[in-house]
């Protein structure tokens, strides 16, 4: 993509500028400063944003008894934030066309900052679902903005340097989230968890309105706003979030109303595609999906969002389900994986800009897919050491996938339809990480009782697990315990179901592996993308 390609206000204006109409041919100055500063203000936003989604994952206990909640609702204090983000994110496209990703931006920062402030103030559960709907909803617009304004404010040849930065962002955050979570509510409360927002927040409110102006909205695009688009798209996102949060808890389809949100999710589906073709306005563009780069750039991303949030959700589960780990002892066991990926990201920003993207994406892929795979075996012993290298080899491949998938995604659109791809992007990993998330548990749960029950059928006179069982009920006999040979098939049945959780966890850690290994494969139906010439020397 040309500089000449991109409109003038897209590459940022400097100050001695006056904005004004490009000279045909030539690109609008770059004022190197404020751009820095103004999409490293919305980075932190971003960053925030994200982290917010798992940083409460570690302290739910002391959540729920800070607001009296059930096991049940406290889970819905991740749910609520997760359910209407999906729909701000894909809007937020239309929106930043609407009033300028500045005005945007700040308002949705302000929003966000609030619902904070309210959430940590919650003296209910109900209080606390409301607030969290509402900061995931409001925040959610901070995240594809970014993404946004790193493919249009910056030029071709910085594009890559760009895309290390939101990588190092999108994969740190989540796996931070739980560590910082942890130590927040050990050393403050748990109320802190939504203050430290607000510091946090403030400054990003004056890097962006100081520095953030990137371009202008466009206020005719408020006629004929299409609100049955927005209705459709809403039922669609919410249904289909619900159903892959709440799915695998729910037995899936056994449960009438996981049954009838997936009917109501498929229709609206269909009802929302229909209306973004048909309509004069749609709120999303979906036509992007006609250029192939992006079309495949989008599974890749959503099989990267499964493989990062896959691997964030499956080692601190079998860490504290299995090993009985601590919050703060899983954080220390994971530092390896967020290592991995900080020291990653400036080498595979220089890959993807050296080589066609499709080779790095194509490794990268198989990297994190051979990581997973190396905990296949795994073993109850399993700790910090044995899932260092797993980690270290899944965080090196995440990151070098992530953004060759980003330079293929976006680099061949118009500019026009950057803001708008931005959304769908962001969707689609985030809907990655909820399917992935979700088979991962049902694959979990079902294969733990199917490992369980092959092993109690084997439990037969004479087997090696009989005679462990007489033994342990001679033992407790000695020990005077009331009830020896309910006692000894207790403590049997214990040493069963972990062999059989075990034994599921490692069958998790090869469907995710055997996930990336197709992603590898499919990433090379990509076209080829020529990438941008190299910075001039002189450029700051």
């Amino acid at each position: 993509m040309a500089d000449a390609a991109l409109p003038a206000d897209s590459l940022g204006k400097t100050e001695s500028s006056p904005p004004g109409p490009a000279t045909p041919g030539a690109a609008a100055p770059v004022d190197w400063t404020k751009l820095f500063l103004g999409f490293g203000a919305m980075v932190i936003g971003q960053f925030m944003a994200i982290l917010d989604i798992q940083i409460v994952a570690a302290s739910l206990p002391q959540i729920q008894a800070g607001v009296g909640a059930s096991t049940d609702q406290v889970s819905w204090i991740q749910t609520a934030y997760l359910i209407p983000e999906v729909v701000m994110i894909p809007l937020s496209g239309y929106l930043s066309r609407l009033w300028g990703t500045q005005r945007l931006y700040l308002a949705s920062c302000t929003g966000f900052i609030v619902m904070s402030v309210l959430t940590g103030l919650s003296t209910s559960i109900d209080m606390m679902i409301l607030t969290r709907a509402l900061q995931g909803f409001i925040g959610g617009a901070m995240i594809p903005t970014v993404f946004a304004v790193a493919f249009t404010a910056f030029p071709p040849e910085r594009r890559v340097t760009a895309s290390v930065i939101m990588g190092l962002i999108v994969t740190l955050a989540p796996t931070v989230g739980p560590t910082l979570g942890g130590h927040l509510t050990e050393w403050l409360s748990w109320r802190w968890l939504f203050f430290i927002n607000v510091p946090t927040g403030l400054l990003v409110l004056f890097g962006v309105a100081r520095w953030g102006d990137f371009d202008k909205g466009d206020p005719s695009l408020a006629k004929g706003f299409d609100w049955f688009g927005l209705a459709v798209m809403a039922v669609f996102l919410m249904s289909m979030q619900y159903v892959l949060e709440e799915g695998a808890k729910e037995d899936w389809f056994s449960d009438s109303l996981i049954l009838w949100l997936t009917v109501v999710a498929v229709l609206g589906g269909v009802v929302f595609v229909w209306r973004q073709m048909t309509y004069r306005n749609p709120i999303v563009e979906l036509r992007a999906f006609a250029n192939r780069n992006f079309t495949v750039g989008v599974l890749m991303t959503a099989v990267s969002g499964g493989s990062l949030f896959g691997g964030t959700f499956l080692l601190p589960q079998f860490l504290g389900r299995v090993r009985h780990y601590s919050a703060s002892e899983v954080g220390t066991t994971m530092v390896i994986s967020g290592l991995s990926m900080f020291l990653t990201g400036p080498i595979a920003g220089r890959l993807v800009r050296k080589t066609d993207p499709r080779i790095p994406m194509c490794v990268g892929f198989l990297l994190a897919g051979f990581g997973m795979y190396m905990a296949h075996g795994v073993t109850k012993d399993w700790g910090f050491w044995e899932f260092a290298s797993v980690q270290a080899c899944r965080g090196v491949g995440v990151m070098i996938a992530m953004i060759a998938t980003q330079q293929i995604t976006m680099s061949t659109l118009p500019p026009q339809m950057v803001k708008n791809a931005s959304g769908l992007v962001n969707l689609a990993r985030n809907t990655g990480g909820a399917v992935g998330l979700a088979l991962l548990a049902t694959s979990i749960t079902q294969q733990t009782a199917l490992y369980y029950d092959d092993m109690t059928s084997k439990v037969t006179q004479g087997s090696a697990a009989a005679g462990m069982m007489a033994g342990l009920t001679e033992r407790m006999m000695q020990l005077g315990v009331a009830d020896p040979a309910g006692a000894a098939r207790k403590a049997v049945s214990g040493m069963m179901q972990q062999q059989a959780t075990v034994l599921a966890f490692g069958d998790s850690f090869t469907l995710l592996a055997i996930g990336c290994f197709i992603a590898a494969a499919v990433s090379l139906l990509a076209a080829p993308v020529k990438n941008a010439p190299p910075p001039p020397s002189d450029a700051h």
